[in-house]
């Protein structure tokens, strides 16, 4: 692929991220408003200033709008260029929290107000844990990479599953903190799990 493709698709890319937090924004704004079930797509796409098809390319229900994000590529990117001779436990902390750090406050502001709203709306609960196993199944072909094993290997999936386990203590635990720093909070939580869980 040439150097002119790859600027191609990294501004495809952009725009389409840049596309994808503008409805979020629009959308969070009614559920402020309104209430999450009193919003109808239609109001979502109309507010965004789009057709609801327009809507539908970017999400495929009203809970992916909530749900979704554009983490995972920019988390397998810095896993990716985490030093060697680190753990896969502490590439996966160092990787976490720098995508953390590097996020804007604007954006940081608006995932802690969807996390907010997944902990009370019981079907975004249920849309989040499936959320939840994709990103396992991500963290397991990861790790299995960089150490040489499959990732259905059990221990790869352990591994997987207690990551995801820390990030759903975060969530509940920032819902319920809406002061605590999300990024801090984390690390602390990933430290615990690399010291063995000391209590």
């Amino acid at each position: 692929m040439s150097s002119d493709d790859k600027q191609i698709i990294g501004l495809r890319e952009r725009k389409k991220a840049k596309t994808m937090a503008a409805i979020q924004m629009h959308a969070m704004r009614l559920f402020r408003e309104q209430g999450y079930k009193a919003t109808t797509v239609e109001q979502i796409a109309d507010a965004a200033e789009i057709s609801p098809s327009t809507f539908f390319r970017y999400f495929s229900t009203k809970e992916d709008v909530v749900i979704s994000d554009n983490y995972d590529p920019l988390l397998v990117r810095a896993f990716e260029n985490q030093p060697a001779h680190l753990s896969p436990l502490q590439a996966i902390r160092g990787a976490m929290i720098s995508e953390v750090a590097d996020t804007p406050k604007e954006e940081l502001a608006m995932a802690r107000e969807r996390n907010q709203l997944i902990m009370m709306v019981p079907e975004l609960r249920a849309a989040m844990l499936n959320n939840l196993t994709q990103m396992m199944q991500l963290i397991a072909e990861m790790v299995a990479g960089r150490i040489g094993r499959e990732p259905d290997d059990i221990g790869v999936r352990t591994f997987a599953g207690s990551i995801i386990g820390v990030n759903i203590s975060v969530m509940i635990y920032c819902a319920d903190h809406p002061e605590a720093d999300f990024a801090t909070v984390l690390d602390e939580a990933l430290a615990k799990l690399e010291n063995g869980l000391p209590l």
